[in-house]
């Protein structure tokens, strides 16, 4: 097309689409995404708007037997041109809009974007931990059919059960079984929802801190937005799953802890319990004397999945009787006396004696009045009212008893005056009428794991550098939101698997979900550590040996044993980016290319036939922009292969793992 054609057609289709007011946002704007949208939905306003115009009609249109056919794919590939909106193709998939009550909504006046990219899905999909993506938005230009197909539910592949004996063909999924998945947390939650929406006792995460230096290698020029839409699809996933008394517990530092705490509000719809604050590094050892500031801080934020319904636990201690050691033997029957209208019977010291003797129930428990007691009970209170008005009246030590004071067992109460040179009164108290062995008190909003986190390191017999959190950590949480044995344990960034090895030796069931692999370190290899290896002695019956004795073993008394299922998400385009990402040349890359163009789910905006026009072109690239162009060839709603298909002889599942599937879903 000659370049003073398409610029009229370029200004006349603008003039055109200007007079749609679903197309334009308030500031003038012509929204790029909602055009794409309505022509992929064959909207018939805006057909009837591009025939109206006769040059438009020509160029868009089609007839084929006397009949008008819209040229879709035409119309898309003008649109998308730079010249049509310049610097417009990152502001598109800016504007890409996804999740609105699991809907499809793109920009328009109905919603008020809080940060770009919020109705967006952040799909992920690093396979190295020091990968760095400028941006990985994986929904480029997606049509709400295909929205729906990215979070259906995916083929698992890859069935092992693990137990002491070893690695098992998997015959058979009950439903108390442990799970570890390997794949996209996001497509990984969303294949979990069929089975387990409104199951999950308690999540746990320990995401991407977003500090610059950690896992979380995305789009620096949107980096809070990027961070919080990868954080919102996942969290609005994960809270459908959880149970109706169920908690997630999200731990992060200062970095993004602000933002999270809004979005966690939004998410939750308010339900927020409180915030733990973590000392997890000494305040006077330091690496770095050049920082600032010394970072020793980290905060886990607690919410429920409904707040009315949940019970928050508390610590039970064995209530203490050491302190009652005293008896008091009155020498006489005292002298009445009445202050201020109260009746009082008063020794002087020579008429009683105090017996120190050892603890018992029936002993009494001395008490000095000072500092915030004064005001903090009716003892105190009743002191600095009474008695501390007369102390000049009566010798030091004077003892004051009154009836049917306090809720002791003995029904009254014992006051003394100051001895000599003290300026503090006291009381003597007997244990409360309703004494219990164990006592409850609130879990407070500090803990100090410094100790903990210094030696973190070895647990479990793997190491992940920066990331790793300590067992005695996660066996708190589970201890704060009360969680029980079988009940379920859900964490989707696993990391070496610290949640899954505290929820296995705690008797928990769990699922594990991460993406990449850690190797030696992984968390499969830190639960095969937990469970240990079945040995053989001689005539006697077998015994568990060599398992994990690190963390909460020994509080818990952890003998080894117990078996989970690991699984992974069936790839397809996937393991096309997984080749493209290997490829050493461009003749690798240009037989992945002749491959992906025949067996992948190529993107709409590509057009096989133009890119074979012009791969000398593409061969002057250099080799990571080939990758990239090829990776962005692919759809990425495809990456891995949909439960649906799963009978789909293109794809190949086998049939065991179509039994399997069909187990672990239900009947399809």
């Amino acid at each position: 097309m000659r370049e003073d054609k398409m610029l009229y057609l370029l200004n006349k289709l603008k003039s055109i689409l200007q007079r749609d007011k679903r197309l334009v946002s308030e500031d003038g704007e012509l929204l790029k995404n909602k055009i794409i949208e309505l022509a992929l939905k064959f909207d018939k306003e805006l057909i009837n708007l591009l025939m109206r115009e006769k040059e438009l009609k020509e160029h868009f249109f089609t007839e084929v037997d006397k009949i008008i056919v819209f040229d879709q794919l035409k119309f898309m590939k003008f649109v998308d041109n730079k010249e049509f909106l310049p610097d417009s193709y990152t502001t598109f998939k800016n504007k890409v809009g996804l999740t609105v009550e699991e809907n499809y909504l793109s920009q328009n006046k109905e919603v008020v974007l809080s940060w770009s990219y919020k109705d967006c899905v952040l799909e992920g999909g690093m396979e190295k931990e020091d990968e760095k993506r400028d941006e990985v938005f994986f929904n480029e230009i997606l049509a709400p059919d295909e929205i729906d197909r990215l979070k259906e539910p995916k083929v698992f592949t890859n069935f092992k059960r693990i137990d002491a004996k070893g690695e098992h063909k998997v015959t058979e999924i009950k439903s108390r079984d442990n799970l570890i998945i390997r794949g996209n947390n996001l497509l990984a939650l969303c294949s979990l929802k069929k089975k387990f929406a409104g199951r999950i006792k308690l999540i746990y995460i320990d995401p991407p801190y977003n500090t610059g230096g950690d896992s979380f290698r995305y789009n620096d020029n949107f980096n809070h937005s990027t961070w919080l839409t990868f954080m919102k699809n996942r969290l609005e996933i994960a809270r459908d799953l959880l149970d109706e008394k169920g908690f997630i517990f999200v731990q992060i530092s200062f970095h993004e802890y602000a933002y999270l705490k809004v979005l966690l509000d939004e998410v939750f719809n308010e339900n927020y319990v409180f915030t733990i604050n973590l000392l997890v590094r000494h305040p006077e050892r330091i690496l770095k004397a050049d920082k600032e500031f010394h970072d020793v801080m980290e905060y886990v934020l607690v919410y429920a999945k409904n707040r009315d319904k949940v019970k928050i636990n508390k610590i039970s201690i064995e209530n203490d009787i050491e302190e009652y050691v005293y008896q008091i033997k009155e020498k006489s029957k005292g002298k009445p006396i009445n202050i201020s209208g109260k009746s009082l019977t008063v020794f002087m010291p020579n008429e009683y004696e105090i017996i120190k003797t050892r603890s018992e129930r029936k002993n009494l428990k001395k008490i000095s009045i000072r500092g915030a007691l004064r005001e903090a009970n009716s003892s105190g209170r009743f002191y600095v009212k009474f008695l501390e008005p007369i102390e000049s009246k009566f010798p030091p030590l004077a003892l004051f008893k009154i009836n049917n004071f306090g809720a002791d067992i003995l029904g009254y109460r014992y006051f003394y005056m100051p001895e000599k040179g003290n300026k503090n009164g006291g009381y003597f108290q007997a244990i409360p009428t309703e004494w219990k062995d164990i006592k409850e008190r609130p879990y407070p909003n500090f803990f100090n794991f410094v100790e903990d986190y210094n030696s973190v390191v070895d647990e479990g017999n793997v190491r992940l550098r920066n990331a790793k959190k300590p067992e005695t950590l996660i066996k708190l949480f589970t201890e704060i939101s009360g969680t029980k044995k079988k009940e379920v344990l859900l964490d989707f960034n696993l990391g070496s698997g610290t949640t899954c090895a505290v929820a296995h030796k705690l008797g928990l069931q769990y699922i594990g979900i991460e993406q990449l692999d850690y190797g030696e370190n992984d968390s499969v290899i830190r639960l095969k550590n937990v469970i240990g290896k079945e040995k053989s002695k001689g005539k006697l019956s077998p015994v568990i040996e060599d398992y994990d004795t690190t963390g909460i073993s020994e509080a818990v008394n952890w003998m080894g044993g117990g078996d989970f299922i690991y699984c992974e998400l069936m790839k397809w385009n996937d393991k096309y980016i997984d080749e493209i990402k290997k490829a050493k040349s461009s003749k690798e890359l240009l037989n992945i290319w002749n491959l992906i163009k025949e067996k992948a789910f190529l993107s709409y905006k590509i057009n096989p036939e133009d890119f074979d026009k012009n791969v000398k072109e593409f061969e002057q690239l250099s080799l990571e922009n080939q990758k990239k162009f090829l990776i962005e060839c692919l759809d990425k709603n495809q990456l891995y292969v949909n439960l649906s298909e799963i009978d789909d002889e293109d794809y190949g599942v086998l049939k065991e793992d179509k039994d399997l599937n069909k187990k672990f879903y239900g009947a399809l």
